[in-house]
């Protein structure tokens, strides 16, 4: 799927300039900081612990080994500021249409309205959507994160559909 997306990017912000690339294997620190920076994402156990570590090590390769999806992340200099996973799902409904699903947004907090989340799903939809030959983007949002609703719907997101989740303890 990267080859498609034609990687890296820059990507412009009211914060500046930034770069968009697919997420390595060294950037796993700064992941675990993004998701654990946001209080959500914390209270569900993403707190940055090193003892996840191996954890979230084996998410990454999975994601990374798997081409319906990548994770990407946005830098600024030599700091990853931002992040988010595409998957494509192939679909019957739609006649036959592929969806484009956009998970793990992310921007770090002190950078949250500067424009970089609004870049980021631009080229979400005018470059990555084409590129893969998907005719739907579709994400979730927890219910509690008021502020996020608003940004996707100031971007022209619909909430179309109600969720629901099931959380299966581990083996």
């Amino acid at each position: 799927m990267l080859a498609a997306l034609d990687l890296p990017v820059t990507l412009a912000a009211r914060a500046g300039a930034v770069t968009l690339r697919a997420a390595r294997a060294d950037d796993l620190d700064a992941l675990m900081a993004l998701l654990s920076d946001d209080p959500i994402s914390a209270a569900r156990g993403d707190t940055g612990l090193a003892e996840n570590r191996p954890a979230y090590a084996r998410a990454l390769a999975r994601i990374e080994a798997d081409p319906a999806n990548t994770q990407l992340v946005v830098t600024s200099g030599d700091r990853v500021v931002g992040t988010m996973q595409l998957t494509v799902i192939p679909g019957l409904a739609r006649a036959g249409s592929d969806r484009l699903q956009v998970e793990t947004v992310r921007v770090a907090s002190d950078l949250r309205s500067s424009g970089i989340g609004a870049a980021m799903m631009r080229w979400v939809e005018g470059v990555a959507a084409p590129a893969l030959g998907t005719t739907l983007i579709q994400l979730t949002s927890d219910a509690a994160r008021i502020d996020a609703h608003r940004f996707y719907e100031r971007l022209g997101y619909a909430p179309s559909h109600l969720g629901f989740k099931l959380r299966v303890p581990r083996a």
